[in-house]
Formats: C-alpha cells, sequence, structure tokens
C-alpha cells in the first residue's frame, strides 16, 4: 500500500529510529544509508515515505548541519524494487498511480528543501530512483566504479522521473542529459566527473569517509550562511538576472548580521582560522 502524505518526524533526528532506511546522528552530522544490500538496495513505498519524512524533520533539526546518504555493501541504489513496488504499480489505476508519483516526488523536494547540505557517496549501481537521489544531493561523491543509470525509458516510461528534466540538465547540461534521459544508458564514473555529475572521485574504500569530511567541514563552516546558499540556488533557477541579483543583495545583507560574519572579521584581523558557530 502506498503510504499517504510523509509522516513527518517531529522528535529531534539524533533521536529518531528509522525503520526503512538507517540513520545516524553524531554531533553536526546525520548519515542515512539505504540498507537492503542483498538486493543493492531497492527503494520500497515505505522507504520512499520515510527519506521524504526525515529531511521535512531535517528543516526543523538545530543540531544537524549537513547530511551524507549513501548505500550499504557497495552500491548506492538500485531504484524501485521491481517486486515491491514494480509489480504492485502495474495492478493500479491512474489516481493510484498519481499518488505514488507525487509521493516519491516529495522525497526530493524535501531533500532540496532542508537547509543543510546534502553530500552523496555513490560507488556501484546508482539507477533510476537511486540515480535521482544522487542528483538530488548537493554534492556527489563517486568512484571510478560507480554506474549511473536514469533507466526509466528502458522501462517504458519518460524520462521526466522526480524532478530529472529540471535538475539533471542544469548539473551536466542539456544535450547530456537528453542523452542519459533518452536512452537509459549507462555512465561511468570517470564520465561522471567530466561532466560535472561528480564533484570528486575516490576509491571504493574511501567514498565514504571523503563524503564524510566533506560533510563535516560544511558542518563546521559558517551554516547560517550555507542555509542560504542553498536557498538561493534554488530559488533563483526561475528568476532573471536582474531580480537574482536583487534577491542576493538581501539574502547577503542578512548574513552580513551574523555573529559568524563577525567572527570571521575579528580571526582574519588577528591572523587566526575562524570557528564558526551557525549564528
Amino acid at each position: 500500500m502506498i503510504p499517504g502524505p510523509a509522516n513527518y518526524v517531529t522528535l529531534p533526528l539524533s533521536q529518531y529510529q528509522a525503520k526503512h532506511v538507517k540513520l545516524e546522528v553524531a554531533g553536526k552530522l546525520a548519515t542515512l544509508t539505504l540498507n537492503r544490500p542483498d538486493r543493492k538496495n531497492p527503494l520500497t513505498f515505505e522507504s520512499y515515505d520515510e527519506i521524504a519524512s526525515i529531511f521535512r524533520a531535517a528543516a526543523r533539526d538545530e543540531q544537524v548541519k549537513a547530511f551524507v546518504i549513501t548505500g550499504a555493501g557497495g552500491n548506492f541504489c538500485s531504484g524501485g524494487d521491481v517486486f515491491e513496488i514494480i509489480g504492485p504499480l502495474v495492478e493500479m489505476d491512474t489516481v493510484g498511480l498519481l499518488k505514488f508519483t507525487r509521493m516519491t516526488g516529495e522525497a526530493v523536494k524535501a531533500m532540496r528543501a532542508a537547509p543543510q547540505p546534502v553530500i552523496a557517496a555513490v560507488d556501484g549501481v546508482c539507477a533510476g530512483a537511486g540515480a535521482i537521489l544522487a542528483m538530488a544531493s548537493d554534492l556527489r561523491v563517486g568512484t571510478a566504479g560507480a554506474r549511473i543509470a536514469f533507466l526509466f525509458n528502458r522501462v517504458g516510461l519518460a524520462g521526466c522521473d522526480m524532478g530529472a528534466c529540471a535538475i539533471l540538465p542544469r548539473i551536466v547540461g542539456h544535450g547530456r542529459a537528453s542523452e542519459l534521459l533518452y536512452t537509459g544508458r549507462v555512465m561511468g564514473g570517470e564520465e561522471a566527473k567530466a561532466c560535472g555529475f561528480f564533484n570528486t572521485l575516490a576509491s571504493s574504500e574511501t567514498v565514504l569517509a571523503e563524503a564524510t569530511r566533506l560533510a563535516k567541514d560544511l558542518a563546521d563552516g559558517p551554516t547560517f550562511a550555507n542555509a542560504m546558499t542553498k536557498r538561493m540556488l534554488e530559488m533563483e533557477w526561475t528568476m532573471p538576472v536582474d531580480q537574482a541579483i536583487e534577491a542576493e543583495a538581501v539574502a547577503q545583507a542578512l548574513c552580513m548580521e551574523t555573529e559568524d560574519f563577525a567572527r570571521a572579521y575579528r580571526a582574519f584581523a588577528a591572523k587566526q582560522k575562524p570557528v564558526f558557530e551557525g549564528n
């Protein structure tokens, strides 16, 4: 059964016991692990809903300042579970199918709306909805052995799934995004790095550590300003340049009122490294 609107978490994320994904909180950093390694970490109706719930809750969490999302067992995510999702979908009517597609989109919307930067650590299979979760992250650390495929057309569907036609062209360019979405072909890690889908490459042994290090660096930075950067990147997609410049003037003025801005000035004057506190 498809869940209804996400049952959003009201507890702090550090106290939340995830049932369908693995959620770990250590200080300012949260790690969300897709944790069905025997099946290459496919998603289910329940895990889609829980991912949306966790990221909606992140918008209210004052402790967590950055996220890492990864997969267990050497793979990121193989997409929607063939037997637990795809099978039931072919039996649904239009109302049920639209309920499902809107629910999956909620996971991406929640990731994009959360103020924390989200860093994906991607190794092995990263396909279908798994490729979407990587795409929806703010930054991606991958491996040469990663295999990314937006394979919706290979199962008779359009490439316009969970925001792919809006987000992917902004990462890799319209031409390459069109090719990936029309053909569903596999993109290897080296190509993903060359076209900007991966920000950096690491080995399979170090990819999670590299993503965690990057997330920790961001969590230790000026997190009010980080959240503002993420918000403006999202808002300015649809703005004319003049409007974007004005919006950034307002956003930057707000950041100039923070103590972190003053801390950075005092540290610079004292020839010290600033220690940010997120306020």
